[in-house]
């Protein structure tokens, strides 16, 4: 028997930020995303031997431990050996061996939630070896948990339920780690033209998010006025972006897209930097009416809303720079988990 999972990395439209502490406990925050057709996957096969197989295809990784309740946290592969503590120590994982594979089909550090997407694959290969009666607000919120709480990574909360819920969302964040996921019943017609319109651009350059997170929380704490205004701002973008979309105004999406860049740069130092300039700068002058870094910034993905037929223009201009245009369409199913 192999047990199987996977769940849908995503692309932040508005809000991005904002869900992270301690801003979201003092002031509530907002966000909307949408989850696309690019995946973490996690497989589990159970083993003869007493002995835990852990491997990361993409990286090309594999560490081989005995059986154990708990697996070292040393800096390898620590979001598979996470997930695995966690749950022996909640639920007790049987006294067998087994080969934990799993595969994400974007880089580390790329902006798409990878990382949370991740950690949800696995609960959902382990929940379905195990049966746990887990729903869908109890993934995400393990999966919070395992990231910040046990492996004290710096971070938000919006890419575990992104992936465990999947679709477009308007998700609010609250202290206490309270979270809504609000469903956004979208037009196809609608989310068609936006998939059509909206260009996914790697810059081939990952980034440490943690850096660029630590000094945004610092700014909350030490209450950086600038920076806590382009969070508020950040917020209400997240509102405009969710009437735009559920009243097919698209023709406002790029100004909102743009407006977000703006505010998002304010918010800490190294969000932008003069390579990632260059490439917006080129991508509006052929046609983009606005765009933005995905996730906490620096790198990895950049989006880019093309109206009209601009949009092979666009990806015309940004072949200069390297990088790679990722096609992918609108998901609307979150996690998934199955065997065989």
């Amino acid at each position: 028997m192999i047990y199987r999972s996977r769940a849908p990395l995503r692309i932040g439209l508005a809000g991005g930020g904002t869900d992270v502490s301690p801003y979201c406990d003092l002031y509530g925050g907002a966000i909307l995303n949408a989850t696309v057709s690019l995946y973490a996957y996690a497989n589990i096969e159970p083993l003869n031997e007493e002995i835990i197989i852990l491997e990361a295809a993409d990286r090309k990784e594999i560490l081989q431990y005995q059986c154990s309740k708990a697996l070292p946290v040393n800096g390898k592969l620590d979001l598979l050996k996470g997930v695995y503590n966690r749950i022996q120590e909640d639920y007790g994982v049987p006294a067998i061996g087994f080969r934990l594979q799993t595969f994400v089909d974007a880089p580390a550090g790329s902006g798409l939630g990878t990382s949370s997407t991740l950690v949800v694959a696995i609960i959902g290969a382990f929940a379905e070896m195990l049966k746990l009666p887990l729903g869908e607000y109890d993934i995400a919120h393990y999966a919070y948990r395992i990231e910040r709480k046990d492996l004290n990574l710096a971070g938000g909360r919006q890419d575990q339920y992104a992936a465990t819920f999947g679709g477009v969302n308007y998700m609010e964040f609250y202290e206490e780690d309270k979270v809504i996921v609000n469903p956004l019943r979208i037009k196809s017609e609608y989310l068609s033209e936006l998939e059509n319109n909206l260009v996914l651009f790697y810059t081939a350059s990952s980034r440490e998010s943690a850096t660029i997170i630590k000094e945004q929380q610092k700014n909350v704490q030490q209450k950086n006025e600038g920076s806590i205004e382009a969070m508020h701002q950040l917020k209400e973008q997240s509102r405009m972006m969710k009437e735009a979309l559920l009243k097919g105004r698209l023709n406002e999406i790029g100004e909102i897209l743009d407006f977000g860049f703006q505010q998002k740069r304010k918010m800490a130092a190294n969000i932008s930097n003069h390579f990632i300039e260059e490439i917006y700068e080129a991508a509006k002058k052929a046609g983009a009416s606005g765009g933005k870094i995905s996730g906490a910034g620096g790198g990895g993905f950049m989006i880019f809303y093309c109206p009209g037929n601009t949009r092979h223009k666009v990806i015309e201009t940004l072949h200069q720079f390297g990088g790679e245009i990722k096609q992918y369409t609108f998901t609307k199913n979150g996690l998934g988990s199955w065997s065989i």
